[in-house]
């Protein structure tokens, strides 16, 4: 059986793109794995939240786990600061790290081009946290999206050097998880792009039919087509690949028919798409709201679930510490 590690930044509420890009396939990968699902808290320190913002994230997240179908009784789903192993491997994995290799991440140079008044050391160690997120449990698959890959690579490289520094075959070297499908990339609103909070293009699960109606409705479109079956516009092709995937077939191919027969009205379609979205998120934005309100089950939930991936990460950094040479005398 595999291990399987994968994190969500706990910077605010999951989208659809989250969903359908890994959650959906999580529900089924925490039956076939011995997976840990973690919610990456000292991940977004790197962006200051405030005390509240952050704890506040952290349960929202949470509860948006367990509503998406990830089952604490399964899988290990805890929260990464619960964990206090993860940051003595990150500070043990920093030693031999080097610094031209972490200036040449790839985000890390998105990150200072977009915020260079926020280029903070966390930032430019965010692969070696990752790393040491993944190998604590000594993980051997990972679910990263496109834009992980380098990290992912990164923590290879990590791994191996420890192994190979050391003179050990300790930590495994892992590899991207393939859910054995092609994976669904969910389009933001904005006509371009994925999904996603930063970009301000997310429908949420947890937002409520008024916001959705009011951010659909506002999503780019254009004059509409010309000629019969003329190729769709970027943002065109958006709305209709998310009404692929959250609409019936019937009325997506209604509204592709007369897409193609140039008598589209987009408001008209808008409209449909809206209400759509709000009745597939409608069993999650109710479940989510339960689980908001019922502090007790969470707190049990993240307590449970420190208790298995501590039993993990504890047996770890014992035999990493034995591996580097520290001893009590």
């Amino acid at each position: 059986m595999d291990t399987v590690v994968s994190g969500i930044r706990s910077t605010g509420k999951l989208h659809l793109g989250n969903y359908f890009g890994a959650l959906k396939n999580f529900v089924k990968m925490q039956h076939e794995n011995k997976s840990y699902f973690f919610i990456a808290d000292y991940h977004s320190l790197t962006t200051h939240p405030t005390p509240e913002n952050l704890h506040g994230s952290v349960k929202q997240v949470l509860a948006e786990y367990i509503a998406c179908g990830l089952d604490p009784e399964v899988a290990t789903l805890y929260v990464q600061s619960d964990i206090p192993e993860i940051p003595e491997l990150y500070l043990l994995l920093n030693m031999n790290a080097y610094l031209g290799e972490l200036e040449r991440c790839t985000s890390f140079k998105d990150k200072i081009r977009s915020n260079p008044n926020n280029v903070n050391a966390g930032l430019l160690t965010y692969p070696t946290l990752m790393a040491a997120d993944i190998i604590i449990h000594k993980a051997n698959k990972v679910p990263v999206g496109k834009d992980q890959e380098q990290h992912l690579e990164m923590t290879r490289t990590f791994a191996n050097r420890f192994n190979r520094l050391y003179n050990v075959n300790y930590f495994p070297e892992p590899s991207a998880y393939n859910f054995g499908e092609q994976l669904i990339k969910i389009p933001g609103l904005d006509g371009s792009g994925k999904m996603g909070k930063s970009e301000g293009n997310a429908i949420f699960l947890s937002d409520d039919p008024a916001t959705i109606r009011k951010k659909v409705m506002k999503a780019v479109s254009d004059s509409g087509p010309t000629e019969p079956n003329q190729p769709k516009a970027e943002p065109i092709q958006n709305l209709f690949s998310i009404m692929r995937i959250v609409s019936s077939a019937e009325i997506f191919q209604f509204y592709n028919d007369r897409y193609n027969a140039c008598e589209i009205r987009y408001g008209d379609m808008k409209k449909q798409l809206a209400e759509d979205i709000i009745s597939f998120t409608e069993p999650f934005r109710d479940r989510i709201e339960d689980l908001l309100s019922d502090n007790e089950f969470l707190k049990k939930v993240a307590k449970r679930g420190a208790e298995k991936a501590r039993e993990s990460a504890s047996k770890t950094i014992k035999e990493v510490r034995e591996i580097i040479g520290f001893r009590s005398f």
